[in-house]
């Protein structure tokens, strides 16, 4: 009698869930969003009416927490919305910013999973939003990207920002796009460099950021303090008392979930981070005229449809066929056409739009000669917009064709003249904001290439060698400028370095004698280890990362962010030592690199390819020294105890991309291929080097 008395109340209390959700479900997608907003919160629902529901407010109000919670993001997020009718005030434009690796592209996957859109990408990884070939083997985003989703009837454009300093430019950029901003800041590590950067950028447009502190769920959180940090940076930083009144969320976007509160309220949605943006960004601000006008923020290329150019629309409304023109900086015309196409991202797709107007981000086809900070504008329209403005690069290296005793003789390689690496380099000039490129003054046929940092430069050379180019790279050097009174000022960088507490003293003194001074310094989160924060001239940080993580054993974490220029700090001792150098050409053999081998540490394997001027290994002194890598051991009928003592080689130093560049000194250049790179001096001469 008991078994059966429980099964009827299992039956019952099944039956009054279908019945209560088949008897709202219908009359859902139609609700507007103010009333799916208002009806269907978590943890309420529609009211039964007298004597329909025998279960008590309690077990009512847990069962509707999950269950009209799914509901209501289901109801949401396929809400239609008509991207050719959509209006201003059903638009909101917000960029993810954050430092690297707090989670900015993973939380936009689930997002867009939340609001039904595909994230899926051709090699069934996660981070949709990383489409380049580096990003994804690197795990960084590299290039801003714009998606766009739908929730409760608004029209959702995000954009997804790059966290390492090296890319900064590509976010002072997408600021003059949107309205609003996501500041994520990992539960655990709190603000870094890169997060005071990305804040500055966006209170000093006036924007009032959205908080979330991200991976929540982690054990090593500590929530409240970094709640406190990040509100006092927000105080150091000039924030206004409307900007200090922002809302904050807690998210953990591998798990893809977001809530108000934290512990408190805990969901398993992304539901009350896709309700505040929409109820906390604002819509955009646009200019009260008729005639279509839009600045360029990113360009990509079609081989069907040509050149592809995204931005918000700041006036106006513009269709397939309309007439357009393109202005530079300056108010000139550069062409004139007409729109071929009009499209939107939509998930990691594109959509065709038969119109677009004010507020909204989409992409425009018809113009040749445009690129980014130009103006696509009606031809009525006589006046340039205001373009963003990029704080200048900080970094030069000289790229030129190679002219080593090895050039061209890589069969992977199939562009090797000036010209073609001239026109490479001013393509990736339109699109990357960040990239300058001039005609060297020192060399003939070279270009100096100035950037942000040897990790952007480094992926440029690296995008070149995968598509067949062959030149010589010379090594970085810093951008100086100079003060009213003609003094030198240099690039200083923010420095926040994590360590165990046994390698503390050793970051410190190097970082010392490179000219850093520490600003702070306290205990991290995790039990053993220190955060310190410094100072340090940025050509003091140039090949330091791999002597830190050295010195770390690997355990160190290092992270940078342009600060400011300032006073010359003076210069710096020798902090490399010399290198073994080539006399012959051949090929290495293990004889002569088992005698080498106390020289210094070896870059080379037995059998590599020499040539007179190519570096093969590190001394153990601070001058180079020639040496002869290709000598054979000479052969005769004579044979002796220990003539053939067997030779034992150590694996030779292996180099990155990233790693060898900032290792070159002022005589050296790294040649670089499509297979390989070699460190060279400059001038193959020896004597004339002497």
């Amino acid at each position: 009698q008991e078994h059966n008395m429980v099964r009827n109340l299992a039956l019952l209390l099944a039956a009054l869930l279908v019945s209560e959700a088949l008897a709202f479900a219908p009359t859902l997608s139609g609700l507007p969003r103010a009333s799916l907003k208002g009806n269907l919160r978590p943890g309420s629902g529609p009211s039964a009416p007298a004597g329909r529901s025998l279960l008590p407010s309690s077990a009512r109000a847990g069962r509707s927490h999950f269950g009209l919670s799914h509901l209501r993001a289901t109801a949401a997020a396929e809400v239609e919305v008509d991207y050719d009718s959509v209006e201003i005030d059903n638009v909101r434009n917000c960029a993810i910013i954050a430092h690297v690796d707090h989670g900015k592209t993973t939380l936009v996957d689930k997002m867009l999973d939340a609001c039904s859109e595909s994230s899926e990408v051709d090699d069934g990884g996660d981070r949709a939003m990383d489409s380049m070939d580096l990003e994804r083997e690197r795990g960084i985003t590299i290039m801003s990207k714009v998606t766009s989703m739908t929730w409760g009837g608004v029209k959702l454009n995000i954009v997804d920002t790059p966290g390492h300093a090296d890319f900064g430019g590509e976010v002072e950029r997408v600021m003059s796009i949107v309205d609003g901003v996501c500041l994520l800041v990992d539960a655990t590590e709190g603000p870094m460099a890169q997060t005071k950067f990305v804040l500055m950028k966006a209170l000093a447009r006036g924007i009032k950021p959205l908080v979330v502190i991200n991976k929540v769920d982690r054990d090593t959180t500590r929530v409240e303090d970094v709640e406190t940090e990040v509100f006092d940076l927000m105080v150091n930083l000039g924030a206004t008392d409307e900007q200090l009144d922002y809302s904050t969320i807690y998210a953990s976007g591998r798990n893809g979930f977001a809530t108000t509160e934290w512990p408190g309220k805990q969901t398993d949605n992304m539901n009350d981070l896709l309700d505040c943006i929409v109820d906390t960004i604002p819509k955009p601000t646009v200019l009260d005229r008729p005639e279509f006008s839009m600045v360029v923020t990113m360009i990509e290329y079609d081989s069907f449809l040509g050149r592809i150019c995204t931005g918000r629309i700041t006036s106006g409304e513009i269709k397939t066929g309309d007439a357009i023109q393109c202005l530079d900086q300056t108010s000139t015309k550069l062409e004139g056409g007409r729109c071929t196409k009009v499209m939107a991202r939509k998930g990691t797709g594109k959509v065709e739009l038969a119109n677009a107007r004010a507020g909204d981000i989409i992409q425009v086809c018809g113009l040749a000669k445009a690129t980014v900070g130009h103006t696509i504008c009606s031809p009525d329209v006589s006046d340039a917009l205001d373009a963003p403005a990029i704080d200048p690069p900080t970094l030069c290296m000289t790229f030129c064709p190679n002219d080593s005793p090895l050039a061209g003789k890589d069969k992977k390689s199939t562009k090797l003249t000036s010209q073609m690496i001239k026109e490479r380099l001013l393509n990736e000039c339109e699109n990357n904001i960040g990239i300058t490129v001039s005609p060297s003054e020192d060399r003939s046929e070279a270009f100096d290439v100035m950037g942000r940092g040897e990790l952007q430069l480094g992926i440029l050379l690296e995008n070149m060698r995968r598509e067949g180019f062959e030149m010589g790279v010379c090594p970085p050097r810093v951008l100086y400028q100079k003060d009213d009174g003609g003094a030198r000022l240099e690039p200083i960088e923010e420095v926040v370095v994590e360590c165990d507490d046994e390698f503390s003293g050793a970051v410190i003194s190097k970082l010392s004698d490179r000219k850093g001074v520490m600003m702070d310094m306290r205990p991290s989160a995790e039990n053993g280890r220190t955060r310190i924060t410094l100072e340090v001239p940025t050509r003091g940080l140039l090949g330091y990362r791999t002597i830190f993580f050295t010195d770390t054993r690997g355990s160190g974490i290092l992270t940078r962010a342009f600060k400011s220029f300032e006073p010359y700090k003076g210069d710096l001792a020798n902090i490399r030592k010399g290198v073994l150098v080539s006399m012959r050409s051949g090929d290495t053999s293990l004889y002569s690199l088992g005698k080498l081998q106390a020289r210094g540490e070896l870059f080379v394997d037995p059998g590599v390819e020499v040539y007179p001027g190519m570096i093969i290994g590190e001394h153990s002194r601070d001058n180079d020294l020639e040496v002869n890598p290709v000598e054979a051991k000479q052969l005769t009928n004579m044979r002796a105890a220990g003539s053939d003592d067997k030779v034992n080689l150590p694996p030779p130093r292996a180099f990155s991309l990233e790693e060898m560049i900032p290792y070159m000194q002022p005589d050296e250049m790294v040649e670089v291929t499509p297979s390989t790179m070699r460190l060279r001096k400059a001038n193959l001469d020896g004597k004339k080097k002497k």
